[in-house]
């Protein structure tokens, strides 16, 4: 069995204050309401993983209010040098001190508004698996891509530059790749079951053929784009669906936490 990630993308939102309050009330949710007392459960025995991405300006506040160790941290992005004169940018070692578990690279965002290519997130990804934070990667088209029948080759493309220099061992052990169709985020517009499910099972079986069964089984994968709690339990049924990369539903403690039990 794969551990189920529920992981929340805050984007540009959630200062320091507002982060300890929501760290505060989810922690509180998974100690004191019957249903996030099962899903606590469920997290200590790995059925489930409970991650949250603040601004980078909020990290710290995010880590030093959680008293457990049931959510886990992660960075919305990262540089690929440990240090320097790269002005505006983090570092893997200033994550690692900060207390990050996780750092996402390559939302579609990234690749979209701010220009980042597939050579670039190559050496984030390969800087993030030589460091203690661990790679959420992201994949995915866009709407003319899709509606021309190109969503495996844009996969193909995005996922040969990003696994060329990675093993077998690493794939299985330490990746987890985020599916998210660019034309789904922030639009209201959510690929069907059968969409998302069909993406995802492409991206295990490109992972069977370059690194092996092991891997392929191993590998979590994760969907994201207008996810909500009225949608997250069937996208999560899905064979090949190993969680949920939550935007906007992760900002609100009560649909988060719904989203949370739902994979349950």
């Amino acid at each position: 069995m794969r551990t189920k990630m529920l992981a929340g993308n805050w984007k540009m939102n959630n200062g320091g204050a507002a982060t300890k309050d929501f760290i505060t009330n989810l922690e509180n949710w998974f100690s004191k309401d019957p249903v996030g007392k099962k899903s606590a459960a469920a997290v200590s025995s790995k059925a489930i993983e409970v991650v949250v991405a603040p601004p980078f300006t909020s990290i710290e506040s995010a880590c030093s209010a959680k008293q457990t160790d049931i959510i886990q941290i992660a960075a919305q992005n990262v540089y690929h040098k440990p240090k320097g004169a790269f002005t505006g940018e983090v570092s893997l070692p200033m994550l690692e001190e900060a207390g990050c578990k996780y750092a996402i690279i390559g939302h579609s965002e990234r690749r979209h508004v701010f220009g980042e290519s597939n050579e670039d997130l190559e050496k984030k990804l390969i800087a993030t698996l030589e460091s203690r934070v661990l790679p959420i990667f992201c994949v995915g088209e866009l709407l003319e891509e899709r509606e021309s029948g190109n969503m495996k080759k844009v996969l193909d493309t995005q996922l040969e530059s990003a696994w060329r220099s990675l093993t077998s061992d690493v794939v299985a052990d330490m990746v987890v790749i985020a599916y998210e169709p660019v034309w789904a985020i922030g639009t209201g517009q959510t690929a069907s079951d059968d969409d998302a499910e069909d993406a995802c099972d492409y991206i295990r079986t490109l992972a069977y053929e370059k690194f092996g069964v092991t891997s392929s089984d191993s590998l979590r994968i994760l969907y994201g784009g207008s996810v909500k709690p009225e949608n997250s339990a069937s996208l999560l049924a899905q064979r090949d669906i190993d969680g949920l990369l939550i935007g906007g539903a992760s900002l609100d403690a009560d649909s988060f936490e719904k989203i949370i039990a739902s994979a349950l």
